[in-house]
């Protein structure tokens, strides 16, 4: 089983235990990127999470993102960039863009 093998299976497991579940995926890369596209974030409705779509940079706008999916149902397909200017400024090494699609586990 793979890595993100295992995510879908907590997911699942997750759901089956009643909760709500959100699945984030990197869908797209350009430049640096600390994850490869295919990388998976999964988030329940109490807020508990695994996996990972940006190495942390971004993984908060993404799980917030992920709640309000599970409210609404509606998935989103969400544009992350920066410039090699303002990676310096926010403490990476380097700029990039990335695309992550969120959609509720139903």
């Amino acid at each position: 089983m793979t890595p993100d093998q295992d995510i879908l299976a907590i997911a699942a497991d997750w759901k089956n235990q009643g909760h709500e579940v959100a699945i984030a995926t990197v869908t797209s890369t350009w430049g640096s990127s600390p994850r490869p596209a295919g990388s998976q974030l999964i988030v329940d409705g109490q807020g508990r999470m695994m996996g990972s779509v940006s190495g942390g940079c971004i993984e908060g706008a993404v799980v917030k993102e992920a709640l309000d999916v599970m409210q609404d149902g509606k998935p989103r397909l969400l544009d992350f960039g920066i410039t090699n200017e303002q990676a310096w400024e926010v403490g990476l090494a380097c700029g990039g863009k990335l695309q992550v699609y969120i959609e509720r586990l139903d």
